[in-house]
Parts: structure tokens; sequence; C-alpha cells
């Protein structure tokens, strides 16, 4: 399992749960080409079994507290101030779910909000149908997910982020920090984010640590909800 510490952590590997498990999964998203996208591609998986669909509202709380899912995927796009009622409701309600959100940014005001609440997973919506797999089974063996990669641990609130940058009293990135910051959010892989910027991955790795020490953060999660927050990347 990988270390929360670690700023060399590279991609997410072969995923943690035995493909035999069995995942029961509730799909609630506003369009219905989106859920029935889901349901199609989720279907062949084995050990994936969709319990049930819906939009978001209302009628996804309920079908959560009834049916008791493993998994809920949500899809968040835009403000989508519906989809974060729905995660305060399914709260509040006492719910066990672990919720993946499926969003077009990690930076906006809802997808901020939905960590908050306790989501485990954050995939976006253009990445590659194994990313989804592969979130599903790592948020299930207890795992967080960001973009493209998993990271061990929970997620953290912006209290503690907060304190921490309190602590430092200035961000002081440099313009290449902010750079490889923007990639993290993004998802990509140490390796991949070398690759584009035709660094080595170790560089990689050394401006890692030096924004993990700057923000105050211990995983990847973490810098990509603080980023967001604070919007770090504006204009970058």
């Amino acid at each position: 399992m990988r270390d929360d510490n670690d700023p060399t952590a590279a991609s997410a590997g072969t995923s943690l749960l035995s493909q035999t498990t069995t995942v029961r999964i509730v799909i609630a998203g506003d369009h219905p080409i989106f859920r029935d996208g889901l349901r199609r591609l989720l279907e062949k998986e084995d050990g994936f079994v969709i319990e049930g669909e819906s939009g978001v509202g209302p009628q996804g709380v309920t079908l959560v507290t009834d049916i008791r899912p493993d998994i809920l995927l949500l899809g968040l796009v835009g403000s989508n101030a519906g989809g974060v009622e729905m995660l305060q409701h399914v709260a509040d309600a006492g719910s066990t779910v672990r919720t993946i959100v499926l969003t077009d940014t990690v930076e906006s005001p809802a997808v901020i909000r939905s960590l908050q609440l306790g989501v485990r997973g954050v995939v976006l919506t253009d990445s590659a149908p194994d990313v989804l797999i592969n979130c599903i089974r790592s948020v299930m063996a207890d795992q967080c997910w960001i973009g493209r990669e998993a990271s061990s641990g929970t997620l953290p609130s912006l209290k503690k982020l907060e304190t921490a940058q309190r602590r430092t009293k200035a961000f002081g990135l440099t313009r290449r920090e902010l750079e490889i910051l923007r990639e993290v959010v993004a998802g990509y892989t140490n390796k991949e984010i070398a690759d584009r910027a035709d660094i080595s991955e170790n560089t990689v790795k050394s401006h890692l640590t030096h924004i993990f020490n700057k923000l105050g953060a211990s995983n990847r999660v973490e810098l990509a909800l603080f980023a967001a927050h604070h919007r770090l990347l504006a204009g970058v």
C-alpha cells in the first residue's frame, strides 16, 4: 500500500481489490445517456453489479438509503448544486456508501464541497474507462482517488490544510512548481508529468517534495483540494 507522505508515488498500478469481490453500485446523474453509458461499461466488469440508477436529487437519496450500495457514482458537472445537496442528504441519513464523483474539472466549488462531504474519489470525465474501474476497486480497498491515481488514507479537511498554510504564512510556489501542481490536479502520474515537461522523473519528485512542504499537504488528493479551494492555478 502506498504511503500518504510519499511524494514519489507514481501510477495507480494494478487494482487492489480482487476481481471476484462483488461490488454493488448505484449510478446517479442528470442525463440518461450518462447513466446508460456507465451501466454498459461497468456491467462488463466481473464482480460489478449495478443495483440501480436515478437522476440527481431526492430520488437518488432514496435509492442510496434503501439499497445501501457499496459505491455511489455521481455525475457532478459545473456548479451542480443538486448533486452537492444530494450528497449532503445522503450524509445526513448516515449512509456509509463510498461516493465517487465524475466531473469535467476538479477546480469547481461543487467538487470542493463534495470532498468536504466525504467523497472518496474524483474521476475526470475524459479519463479512459480503466481509470474508473481502478478507481472503484481502489476506493473499495479503502484508498482515495484523484484524477488518475490512488492515495491511501482519508480525504483531508480544509481546516487542516488551512492551518498548515497559516503556519507557512505564504505559499511561495515557483512558476515551475505551479506547473507541476497543475499536472497533479489534472491527474497525471510522475512519469507522465516528466514526459510532458521534458524533465526527469527524479526532478518531478523533487518539485513535489517542495510543493508538499510549502503547502503543508501530505498527498496528491490534498494538493488538488487545496489548489482548487485557493484557486492557485488561475492563470497558470
